[in-house]
């Protein structure tokens, strides 16, 4: 039978001699791998259809479990995101997260649009710190893990202070701190951002700028939140982790499209003015 879809290419596999199996994040059918046969070989003129990252029309005969790539139109190849290390250390963790956080059946039209916002922001130069934590947090609700923000997760109190427990399911009240000792103490700026965040559809994300101090507690409470709920290994997320703790060290600068410097206003608040938000 001929499938023709729009798919992201979220993971390559080489297969054979000269050969890849791609797994496709497609808008209408789920996830579906597929081979391409000559990938590999220099002139093939389905390589770039193989590449991680890319967006396009993808057309496929399947009769099992994998499809056979029959035809591609290439219709976004993200070449931003395959430059330098961080672009590619950004955008292979979305890919990755999406792959083992989203089983075939949930992948649908939404999560494939969040990504392909994802994959855009990252391209367009929009904070990664940023964008990540969005797009983890879309992940976490694909996964059925969504944590409780806006009242305790104990008791269902509301406008109180909260910490943050990924043991308890989320927000956690003075009442029912004792429930996890080991809560987490957010400013409350950041309590907003995660409400935010949850709330938000990536295609609405525009340009935002956080002080440090934020982005770290945000970062740190959605790696604990992930942590207890979707328990995954990403080899990405590692090297992510690295490439960020010691890319001064190494003396990586900031690749073009990756540039989180104070931008002019009509590009940092485009479309969601998350800062006028926080206040």
């Amino acid at each position: 039978m001929l499938y023709r879809v729009e798919g992201i290419v979220i993971r390559s596999t080489d297969y054979g001699e000269g050969n890849k199996i791609v797994t496709l994040l497609t808008s209408t059918h789920g996830k579906q791998g597929v081979i391409v046969r000559g990938a590999r070989k220099p002139k093939s003129r389905f390589g770039a259809a193989a590449q991680l990252f890319t967006c396009g029309d993808f057309s496929f005969y399947k009769t099992g479990s994998l499809g056979t790539l029959n035809n591609v139109e290439v219709l976004e190849p993200f070449r931003q995101l395959r430059q330098g290390l961080e672009g590619p250390a950004y955008a292979a963790y979305a890919c990755e997260l999406t792959d083992r956080a989203v089983d075939e059946e949930e992948a649908g039209e939404y999560i494939y649009y969040q990504l392909k916002a994802c994959l855009a922001a990252l391209a367009e130069g929009k904070d990664p710190q940023v964008v990540l934590r969005v797009y983890e947090m879309k992940m976490s609700s694909a996964a059925g893990y969504m944590p409780i923000l806006t009242e305790c997760a104990g008791c269902g109190r509301r406008d109180v202070p909260f910490r943050f427990s990924p043991a308890v399911g989320g927000a956690l009240c003075g009442n029912c701190r004792h429930r996890d000792p080991y809560a987490l103490e957010l400013d409350e700026p950041v309590w907003k951002l995660l409400r935010l965040f949850a709330a938000l559809d990536m295609r609405r994300l525009g340009g935002v700028e956080l002080k440090e101090s934020s982005k770290r507690q945000l970062q740190f409470a959605m790696r604990r939140w992930m942590d207890a709920h979707l328990s995954l290994n990403l080899k990405s997320r590692g090297f992510l982790d690295q490439l960020e703790r010691h890319g001064e060290m190494l003396g990586l600068k900031q690749e073009p499209g990756f540039d989180t410097a104070v931008r002019p206003p009509e590009t940092t608040m485009r479309v969601i003015d998350i800062r006028r938000a926080v206040r």
